[in-house]
């Protein structure tokens, strides 16, 4: 019996993981991939306070590292489903049951997909969702970036140390990323911007990707971008796909309080996977902290 479960081991998990532990709450961390979430997977951070510039694995290392420091016990798993009741309980992939006094939702959100023919057919072929991962398969070859948020410039940022040229391609005609991080991208040679326009469809010659065709939103005319790699930063969706109770909003997000509290009683949620306008790694252990302090006062 754990004081309290946290599924999700990315920022908000991970210093929840803190916070509950320093109040002498049992604690167990569940994660299912990489420790640390999104971190894992970023090249660099440049606004967590503290660190002028830090790699997302060190920050997500020193994380965990704090997290373990003060007992809290963290797995890897699947959570298959969750059940409400005055114990709550964490079903799991091979049907394990954990049961806890409290929960911490705070599983973030995955990516969404490119919406063209064979995208599913060419992922890991091709078509990548993390530039850190898998860059260096494109070294000295022309690669696309799709999205005009920070994600989609800062990986376009990153790939431009390794590949000859890289495309970012977007719908509209100016981003919506930082604009210390849009300042780098129009300096940098290796990167070139083409705005107003969709992927409409993959190029695919011997089995290989071997371009992009893409849309102009206003003329409605095609053309072609010869590419090796295609690398989509176009949204994401929330981590909920396990959660069958009366805690989310038409989107699946949950919807938690000022104190991170969901409409059931010691369920908390945390990070990115709660409706909200600013998600970044300093709003999701912000969320972390006050959602253990709020498991802690609620189990006093």
């Amino acid at each position: 019996m754990y004081d309290v479960i946290i599924i999700g081991g990315g920022p908000a998990g991970l210093t929840a993981a803190i916070y509950a532990t320093r109040a002498s709450l049992k604690t167990l961390v569940i994660e299912n991939e990489a420790f640390g979430g999104k971190l894992s997977k970023t090249y660099e951070i440049e606004n967590y306070p503290g660190f002028s510039r830090i790699s997302g694995s060190e920050l997500a290392d020193s994380l965990l590292a704090h997290a373990r420091s003060f007992g809290a016990k963290i797995i890897n798993g699947t959570v298959k489903r969750i059940a409400d009741g005055k114990i709550k309980k964490v079903i799991l992939e091979d049907d394990e049951e954990l049961e806890a006094k409290t929960l911490i939702i705070a599983t973030g959100t995955k990516e969404k997909h490119l919406d063209v023919p064979h995208s599913e057919e060419y992922t890991g072929r091709g078509i990548s969702y993390c530039a850190v991962c898998d860059g260096f398969f494109y070294r000295k070859k022309d690669v696309v970036v799709i999205g005009g948020g920070n994600s989609a410039l800062e990986e376009a940022l990153f790939l431009s140390s390794v590949a000859d040229k890289v495309y970012i391609v977007i719908r509209r005609d100016v981003f919506r990323a930082d604009a210390s991080v849009i300042e780098k991208v129009r300096n940098n040679e290796k990167i070139e911007v083409i705005t107003r326009h969709l992927p409409e469809e993959l190029v695919i010659e011997e089995g290989k990707i071997t371009g992009l065709k893409i849309k102009d939103v206003d003329t409605g005319e095609s053309s072609v971008i010869k590419c090796s790699g295609i690398f989509p930063y176009i949204g994401a969706l929330p981590n909920t796909s396990f959660i069958d109770l009366d805690i989310l909003d038409e989107n699946g997000y949950i919807i938690a309080d000022k104190d991170m509290r969901t409409a059931l009683e010691g369920i908390y949620a945390a990070g990115d996977v709660i409706r909200k306008d600013l998600r970044q790694v300093v709003t999701a252990a912000n969320d972390g902290a006050i959602a253990a302090s709020s498991a802690a006062n609620y189990l006093k």
